[in-house]
């Protein structure tokens, strides 16, 4: 899905501004090795900027510091996310102090929900059961 040309300028300017906790992450996820998920940061999609996402997995992560307790952040959240679900978006949130403490538990367990999404929306691969359909003869 695109995004408005002012979510796309707001993205750029959030890739350099990113809190700790992020940037944390971020050096665990962007690795792109063969078979793994592949991730952005500051990810633009519709009028909201994503902490992370996977476009394969159509998974979002997003980082959830003090600010997101304050005045009517929690019900701005989850009009959010309604609205990513629509569009089939999984988001999936992360408390900031749960990164800074167990960074590598939290990044495999990230890439293994990826992957899980990944094979839940493939073609199954499966061949059928029984004998082939008949030939057409004829024109």
């Amino acid at each position: 899905m695109r995004a408005p040309p002012e979510t796309v300028a707001n993205a750029r300017h959030l890739r350099g501004k990113m809190s700790a906790p992020e940037v944390m992450l971020w050096s665990r996820l962007r690795t792109r090795a063969a078979g793994m998920p592949v991730f952005r940061r500051q990810h633009p999609i519709g009028p909201y900027v994503l902490d992370f996402y996977c476009a394969k997995a159509q998974l979002a992560i997003e980082i959830d510091g003090m600010s997101h307790d304050l005045e009517d952040r929690p019900r701005r959240d989850e009009r959010r996310d309604a609205w990513l679900g629509t569009q089939g978006v999984t988001v999936h949130r992360i408390a900031a102090k749960e990164i800074t403490s167990r960074l590598d538990e939290v990044a495999d367990g990230l890439t293994r929900l990826a992957l899980a999404l990944i094979e839940a929306k493939a073609p199954s691969t499966a061949l059928t059961r029984g004998p082939p359909p008949p030939l057409r003869r004829g024109g």
